[in-house]
């Protein structure tokens, strides 16, 4: 598994980069590939106005088919003007024109600024829209100019004799319309890419957990191996010395050998009750008994049973209640187990050359009561006491089986503080100890109805 889970991230990360790169690449071609066929109607919409504008100026009576004859003088004038469109035509009607050619090729929302220039001799504007020279002037990338030659068409009457002229569009900001034309593809390549790296990220975390839920396998099944091992050689030996003799005979070391079966087997059953728990709360299936206590008093009990383990370490129990009101509704059990196992987790984890010392605190708020467990045992590090809630995690202090359990106590603990409606968090130090501060709220007291004196 260690060997293999690299090249699994490897591989599923080398795939997700290649998705993303072909996505990229797809887009950046889609890009190009509209914006090169909007260029190309652009060029054909500006050639189809460049066609209607030269018809203005393939004679001379274009413009003058509707008006009447006045002389001829008056025609002899209008033959010797040049026929040019910039003067024939308006700026309004020479903009209609583009429109209507870009109508034809679906350009409809494109913007844009046109020019009409001579071409013979010195270039003169003839006619350009309002901003034309601002955006000849700007020469932005963004914007997309065409030139057309207005050319008096061969065989008219105004080949060779009216000036050449220059029609120059420039479509402004064009690309942004490509962009928007293509905001569909481009939305669900993002959240199709988004989609890939959220399962490649799932996958990854899943595999993690895998891993790590099979480390904590193995250290449990070496735990619980460990922790049944050492009763059954105990039992096994104390059978075999029942069968002696010597002992069958000696009342003394019968009741003896036959106590010492009686508490490895407890021992045992405790151990089963302690994983059947754990399967439980697995399920959310502990049922708690609530009814109202006294916190003070729980915590005198369970410290009077830890009493004579203290004193065999010459240790000692600091209990300092000055809680005002320990009034709650717990499950007097479960509240016990939390303080028991707290307790018996603060002397196995004490100090081998220095005496364990407990210092049990209380406060209370206007709606909590605080309960404060400070050892000075061995303390943890920072990434000990992130995880130290977790289930089957111990801290290991060198040897593995240096310290008994399954590594479910702490992880019972949050269970039940939370399942009690309380919080609880840790502070430790390496080498100084830990506290553990728990916050449980108190039971709201009932108001008995004030009895107004009935008249005599």
């Amino acid at each position: 598994m260690k060997k293999i889970f690299p090249i699994i991230i490897g591989l599923i990360s080398l795939s997700l980069i290649g998705i993303i790169v072909i996505q990229v690449l797809w887009l950046k071609n889609m890009v190009l590939l509209r914006q090169e066929q909007m260029r190309h109607r652009i060029q054909d919409g500006v050639t189809l106005a460049g066609n209607t504008l030269v018809q203005h100026k393939s004679n001379y009576n274009y413009d003058n088919e509707s008006k009447p004859f006045h002389n001829i003088i008056t025609d002899e004038l209008e033959y010797l003007r040049p026929n040019t469109v910039g003067q024939r035509l308006t700026a309004t009607q020479v903009t209609d024109i583009i429109k209507k050619a870009f109508h034809t090729y679906d350009l409809d929302e494109v913007k844009f600024e046109f020019g009409i220039a001579t071409v013979t001799g010195n270039s003169v504007m003839e006619k350009q829209s309002r901003n034309f020279v601002n955006v000849f002037n700007e020469n932005s990338p963004k914007n997309y100019p065409v030139t057309y030659p207005l050319n008096s068409p061969s065989g008219s009457e105004t080949e060779n004799i009216s000036p050449n002229e220059i029609l120059i569009v420039i479509t402004l900001n064009y690309r942004s319309l490509v962009f928007e034309s293509l905001w569909l593809p481009i939305v669900s390549a993002i959240v199709f890419t988004l989609l890939i790296m959220t399962a490649f990220y799932l996958t990854v975390r899943t595999m993690l957990r895998q891993k790590k839920l099979s480390e904590i396998k193995n250290d449990f099944i070496n735990n619980m191996t460990h922790e049944f091992k050492t009763p059954l050689a105990t039992i096994s030996l104390a059978v075999d010395a029942l069968r002696n003799e010597k002992v069958v005979s000696d009342k003394e070391k019968m009741t003896y050998f036959s106590t010492i079966i009686k508490e490895e087997n407890k021992r045992m059953n405790r151990q089963v009750e302690t994983i059947l728990k754990a399967a439980l709360m697995d399920k959310q299936e502990v049922q708690l008994l609530l009814r109202p206590l006294h916190a003070h008093q729980v915590i005198k009990d369970v410290v009077e049973n830890f009493t004579l383990q203290l004193e065999e370490r010459n240790g000692k129990a600091e209990v300092l209640l000055n809680a005002e009101n320990d009034f709650i509704e717990a499950d007097e059990v479960h509240f016990s187990n939390l303080f028991m196992n707290l307790i018996d987790n603060a002397i196995k984890y004490s100090k081998e050359d220095q005496p364990p010392i407990i210092k049990i605190t209380t406060e209370s708020t206007p709606k909590s009561i605080v309960i404060v467990i400070e050892d000075n045992g061995i303390g943890m590090n920072k990434e000990t006491a992130k995880r130290i809630f977790e289930k089957f995690y111990r801290a290991h202090t060198g040897n593995i089986h240096n310290v008994k359990g399954f590594g479910l106590g702490l992880s019972y603990v949050k269970t039940m503080v939370e399942a009690h409606g309380g919080e609880i968090k840790v502070d430790s130090v390496l080498g100084k100890g830990s506290t553990f501060t728990m916050e449980f709220p108190l039971k709201k007291l009932q108001r008995q109805p004030v009895m107004s004196p009935v008249p005599a």
